[in-house]
């Protein structure tokens, strides 16, 4: 039965016109202007970055289609940027039943390319992507540059309407595709390209296509920077870089790449693996398809993993290392793995606009039978390395045993659960997560005064005593035995590694606040390292901060002035002078009373956070295992090349 309205209702309903003259049909590109956010995910750095991406996927797809040897991306003066390739052109023939050439139609309508059909590109990774249509509808300015055909060709758009048509500039013995755009100020946060995020991001597409040439350089004032990409060894180059300076299991990495062909004996699909064993925990394995970063796995992942599992307990089990009812698990046997999957297929199926995961179901099978033929070739012909593979696997067995054990324990006294919350968490009365932050501060002291401080509706804090556990040198079950992790735990209520579950988060914001001095510094990268081996998604879904509190505090006539950085006490003192000023350089959080913590580092309307992102994960995993793993020499080597970068050092 339905409800009935009421009479208000029913007025509300009349008063509303709705018919054929309220449908809006945005014609070319005033969709992505409308709403570009559906079309690069965002308008922030990541959105601008996206622009970038999808122009460089296009040439990409020239090199997978074996026309393209080299690509250079340039941030010019203006700030705009170039890519070029010596690909084969954007034909600039006129498409009849447009009364158009290719190149403006490919510019200025969506979907509209050589990846929708017809004999273009036979492999695409741009197959889901939002096309380069949609950078020039997002862009100020754009400039396409067309070489073929001994003719050099220009046409020019602003915000994706064509300023000057297609034309002949020269003759040119050059070949390929030049475009360069200026991201539109009115649709971006910012306009302003990150040179080491494109530079990560290329080093990325350099290693998985083997010969490829990529450079970037930066023609900003004051910003001049170049580098270029070329490994001829692909992907066990990247492994070997993602595995750098870790003491490795095997000899040399597993490597091999497979092509099947259709019955007309052309290539369907390609797949390369590599991968690589190291003395630690972590489990490191990087998937794509058609060059894109599947962050989400999908079938080739899985056929990997299956595989990999298959492998190496049914050699156990034939050479008698293991019985057969002593099977190892795929987490024991990826314990230590660094891995490289890049498959290559003609139509490929992603599941989302965000292409994060891969789902057609013929590459599981594929990349399951060709890891049982490779690998169980390589563990034959190499007994030595099998057994210590094996040995480190049943190692990582007993140590998974035990930290279920631990954490059966620490289930049974509260700590995976909600139920009992740690006695020094001062929790706040909000119910509602969106809402809720937690402090995680240095030491009793300073963690009674941001307690007496805060507001209590929202803020809640937990003091941590101490330095806790570097667990880059620690599997799970030392990790479950360390007090202060155990309370993050508790506090969080999301539980930990495999059995993280973000819904059951207890606050969305998770803030570091130490001490600004080296300890403090020590804390926190020690609190991230923590993040980033058992609660990833806290970084990949922006819930970690950093408070950033004062380091001066300045009197004069009573006033008080509190400053950030040097630069800002030196640029207050040039235009109010130092005559008579009282200035307090803070040492601690503890030396500010619980008003004035609560008014520089706590008070959402003055305070400044800073949001811990991992952009870029393969980075990231590096510079974990650099600075707090187990070799020092990488430590002291970091420091002895960003020694320079330190301007106030206090001893």
């Amino acid at each position: 039965m339905e409800n009935e309205k009421t009479s208000e209702e029913l007025e509300i309903g009349k008063s509303v016109k709705y018919d054929a003259n309220d449908i809006q049909v945005l014609e070319g590109l005033e969709p992505v202007r409308k709403r570009p956010g559906m079309y690069i995910g965002s308008t922030d750095e990541h959105g601008l970055h996206h622009l970038v991406t999808e122009v460089v996927d296009n040439s990409i797809d020239e090199a997978l289609a074996g026309y393209c040897t080299h690509i250079e991306v340039v941030i010019n003066e203006d700030g705009s940027c170039s890519v070029s390739d010596n690909g084969r052109g954007i034909p600039t023939g006129i498409i009849a039943k447009e009364g158009k050439s290719a190149v403006e139609v490919v510019l200025t309508k969506l979907h509209a390319g050589g990846k929708f059909g017809g004999e273009g590109y036979k492999i695409s990774g741009g197959l889901h992507g939002v096309g380069v249509s949609c950078v020039n509808a997002l862009s100020k300015y754009m400039r396409a540059d067309v070489y073929q055909n001994g003719k050099h060709y220009e046409i020019e758009f602003s915000r994706g309407k064509v300023t000057s048509p297609l034309r002949i500039v020269s003759n040119t013995e050059k070949r390929g595709t030049t475009i360069t755009f200026m991201p539109d100020e009115e649709i971006f946060e910012t306009t302003n390209f990150n040179f080491d995020t494109m530079k990560n991001r290329f080093r990325e597409i350099a290693f998985l296509n083997k010969g490829l040439v990529i450079s970037i350089e930066d023609k900003r004032k004051g910003q001049e920077e170049k580098e270029t990409f070329e490994f001829k060894g692909g992907i066990v180059e990247f492994v070997d870089y993602l595995n750098k300076n870790r003491e490795t299991i095997l000899s040399a990495p597993v490597y091999f790449n497979k092509f099947n062909r259709n019955s007309k004996g052309e290539i369907e699909n390609e797949i390369e693996v590599c991968f690589q064993y190291n003395e630690g925990y972590s489990e490191v394995i990087n998937a794509y398809a058609n060059n894109i970063n599947t962050e989400e796995g999908g079938t080739h992942l899985d056929g990997f993993k299956n595989g990999l599992t298959k492998v190496i307990n049914e050699y156990a089990v034939a050479n008698k290392i293991i019985k057969e009812n002593e099977k190892l698990s795929g987490e024991d046997c990826r314990e230590g793995i660094t891995a490289v999957i890049s498959v290559k297929l003609r139509n490929p199926q992603f599941e989302g606009q965000t292409k994060t995961k891969l789902g057609n179901s013929e590459m599981r099978t594929i990349v399951y039978k060709a890891m049982q033929e490779e690998f169980g070739d390589y563990l034959e012909n190499h007994p030595s390395e099998a057994r210590n593979l094996i040995m480190k696997s049943i190692t990582a067995q007993r140590a998974r045993d035990a930290a279920r054990n631990a954490r059966e324990l620490t289930r049974r006294k509260g700590v995976l659960e909600n139920t009992t919350l740690p006695g020094k968490l001062a929790d706040c009365s909000e119910k509602d997560r969106r809402f809720c932050e937690i402090y995680l501060v240095e030491g009793d002291s300073a963690g009674g005064t941001a307690k007496t401080g805060r507001d209590r509706r929202f803020q809640a804090i937990l003091p941590l005593r101490g330095k806790i556990l570097n667990v880059e040198k620690a599997r799970l079950n030392k990790v479950l035995e360390n007090q202060e992790i155990k309370s993050m735990i508790t506090a969080f209520g999301a539980g930990i590694g495999s059995e993280f579950n973000e819904e059951k988060l207890r606050y969305d914001k998770i803030i570091c606040m130490t001490d600004a001095d080296v300890d403090g510094a020590h804390i926190r990268i020690l609190l991230l390292t923590f993040f980033f081996r058992f609660m990833r998604p806290l970084i990949e879904h922006g819930h970690v901060y950093a408070a950033k509190p004062p380091l001066y505090k300045v009197t004069k006539n009573k006033d008080v002035y509190y400053f950030y950085s040097d630069e800002e006490l030196e640029a207050w003192y040039a235009e109010n002078g130092r005559k008579g000023c009282a200035q307090q350089r803070y040492k601690g959080l503890g030396e500010m009373d619980a008003d004035q913590l609560w008014e520089t580092t706590m008070n959402p309307e003055h305070r400044i956070l800073i949001q811990l992102t991992m952009e870029d994960a393969i980075e990231a995993e590096k510079m974990f295992n650099d600075l707090m793993g187990e070799d020092p020499d990488l430590r002291r080597k970091f420091i002895e090349d960003n020694a320079t970068l330190v301007t106030d050092l206090d001893v």
